[in-house]
């Protein structure tokens, strides 16, 4: 893959992201969420590091310009969002197996739901194991759900060959 072609995805990813947990800010907040635009962190397992990168740009822009923006939540959001999508790529793609690929969309929805229901309890004073229950419940839909079945249309297509 050449450098023009990681970069273009790289602003993809982010743009994407963004633009997803803008217009869905509605669900991708608060103590019950579906954050959809994680559905993109799977795509780290197809893309690579333009993926890893595009959902932690993604999500400091996206945490900057809702109306929900704190510092905590900005660093936080993206640190997870880095950790799960790495962590997705290199499990997901270490026996290119739909098995590995679904440990790796698990491992990710393990990684968010522990760094942002953490940073979430202290936060608000909410319970920390209601915020992990509720990030797992929400990341399970969006990553082990939607994103893995993403990734398994998008091995089938042409779009993806490099």
């Amino acid at each position: 893959m050449t450098k023009t072609r990681e970069l273009a995805l790289t602003g993809v990813f982010a743009a994407l992201y963004a633009s997803l947990v803008y217009a869905l800010a509605g669900i991708s907040f608060e103590l019950v969420q579906i954050r959809v635009a994680d559905a993109l962190i799977p795509l780290s397992m197809i893309f690579g590091w333009p993926a890893v990168v595009g959902v932690t740009v993604g999500c400091i822009v996206a945490n900057v310009i809702t109306p929900f923006s704190t510092i905590v939540d900005i660093v936080g959001g993206s640190v997870a969002n880095f950790i799960a999508s790495f962590l997705a790529w290199k499990i997901g793609t270490r026996y290119k197996t739909r098995k590995s690929e679904f440990i790796g969309c698990l491992a990710a929805t393990m990684v968010l739901a522990i760094i942002v229901g953490t940073y979430l309890a202290l936060l608000t004073g909410i319970p920390i194991w209601l915020w992990w229950l509720s990030i797992f419940a929400g990341s399970f839909v969006s990553i082990n759900i939607l994103g893995y079945t993403l990734i398994q249309i998008l091995k089938r297509t042409r779009i993806v060959a490099k």
